[in-house]
C-alpha cells in the first residue's frame, strides 16, 4: 500500500502545490484510505504486545501499544461505535499526543475539549470534514466521557523544533501524515513548516512513544518569541489570555509545546473565517495583522516549549 502512495507522491513532487498555494503544505491531503490485510504482527520497542497493520488502523479498536502506561479508555476512545463514530485514540493516540495532522488533546480542559466539539457539530469548525462527520452521531455521554479521559492525561514533550533551510523532501500517506522519500534528497524549505516522524515506521504503526520532527524556517523561533511576549507591535501577549507559561487558563487552551503544524492552522483558520464563534471573535482582532511568516514563526516557538 504505502508502496503504491510513494510512487504517485514521487512522480507528483514537480507539481508541489505549496509551490502555488502558500498554505497548502499545512492542510495535507490523505490519499484514499486502505485496510490492510497483511498477517504479519508488527512490534514497537518497549512493548511486549503485537499487531498486524489491520489492528494498528482498525478504526473501532485501533492497537494500543502500552495500556499500562494510561488510565483505562473509555468506549469512545477506545472503540467509537460504528459506523460513524471512529475511536478517538486512532487520530489522537492513547496518550493524546496525536499526530500532526490531528491535535494535541491531553491536559486540555474539559470544558475546551466539549466547546471544540460543539463547534464542529455547529459548523463553527469547518475545516476538519472527517472530525465533524464524527462528532454528529456522539451521544453527550461520549462527549464528557472522551473530554474527561483527555482532559486527565499528562502532556509530555512529543515535537522537536528544528530551524533549517531544506528539508526532505517528502509525501503525505496514510492518514494524511507526511513522510520522507527514501534517498529523495531535500528541497529548499521556504515559508512552511514541515513535521516529519522521527522514525516513519514507528509512526506507521501508532508508536505513542514516537514523536515528530517540526522543521521552521532560520530565525522563526527567535521571531516568534517577540511575536508571543509582547506582540511585536501586530498583535497582543498570548500570556494575556493564556496563561503563565503557555500552559492555559481556564477555557482557554495550552500552547506551550503542542505541534507547530496545528498551531498554524488554527491560526490561519481564525484569521480566514474557518474557525469562528466564542472566543474565535476575540482572537480574530488578534490575529488580523499577522502574515503567514508571523503565524510560522508564533506557531514555530511555542512549539519549543516545555508542555507542563
Amino acid at each position: 500500500m504505502r508502496a503504491v502512495f510513494l510512487a504517485l507522491a514521487i512522480a507528483l513532487l514537480p507539481f508541489c502545490a505549496w509551490a502555488d498555494d502558500p498554505v497548502a503544505w499545512a492542510y495535507p491531503v490523505a490519499p484514499p484510505p486502505q485496510i490492510s490485510k497483511d498477517p504479519t504482527l508488527l512490534h514497537v520497542p518497549g512493548s511486549t504486545l503485537a499487531f498486524t497493520k489491520g489492528q494498528v488502523g482498525n478504526l473501532f479498536g485501533p492497537a494500543d501499544w502500552f495500556p499500562d502506561e494510561h488510565p483505562p479508555m473509555p468506549k469512545p476512545v477506545a472503540h467509537g461505535t460504528p459506523p460513524h463514530i471512529w475511536a478517538c485514540s486512532l487520530c489522537h493516540l492513547p496518550n493524546g499526543n496525536g499526530h500532526p495532522e490531528s491535535a494535541n488533546l491531553a491536559g486540555l480542559t474539559e470544558p475546551y475539549i466539549e466547546e471544540q466539539i460543539a463547534a464542529f457539530k455547529g459548523g463553527r469548525r469547518v475545516r476538519t470534514v472527517i472530525m465533524t462527520q464524527i462528532v454528529n452521531t456522539m451521544s453527550p455521554q461520549d462527549i464528557a466521557e472522551a473530554s474527561a479521559y483527555f482532559a486527565a492525561l499528562a502532556p509530555n514533550p512529543w515535537e522537536h523544533v528544528v530551524e533549517a533551510e531544506t528539508v526532505p523532501k517528502s509525501f503525505v500517506g496514510d492518514g494524511a501524515m507526511r513522510f520522507a522519500v527514501p534517498n529523495g534528497g531535500t528541497e529548499p524549505l521556504g515559508d512552511r513548516i514541515i513535521a516529519l516522524p522521527k522514525d516513519a515506521t514507528l509512526a506507521e504503526d501508532r508508536d505513542g512513544h514516537s514523536g515528530f520532527i517540526d522543521y521552521v524556517p532560520r530565525g522563526s523561533t527567535k521571531a516568534g518569541e517577540a511575536l508571543v511576549n509582547d506582540g511585536g507591535g501586530k498583535t497582543i501577549a498570548c500570556a494575556l489570555c493564556h496563561g503563565p507559561g503557555l500552559k492555559g487558563l481556564g477555557e482557554l487552551p495550552r500552547l506551550a509545546g503542542r505541534s507547530p503544524l496545528y498551531l498554524f492552522r488554527q491560526l490561519h483558520d481564525i484569521q480566514d473565517g474557518d474557525r469562528i464563534g466564542g472566543n474565535n471573535e476575540l482572537m480574530k482582532q488578534v490575529v488580523a495583522k499577522l502574515d503567514i511568516k508571523d503565524m510560522i514563526a508564533i506557531a514555530a516557538y511555542l512549539g519549543t516549549l516545555p508542555p507542563q
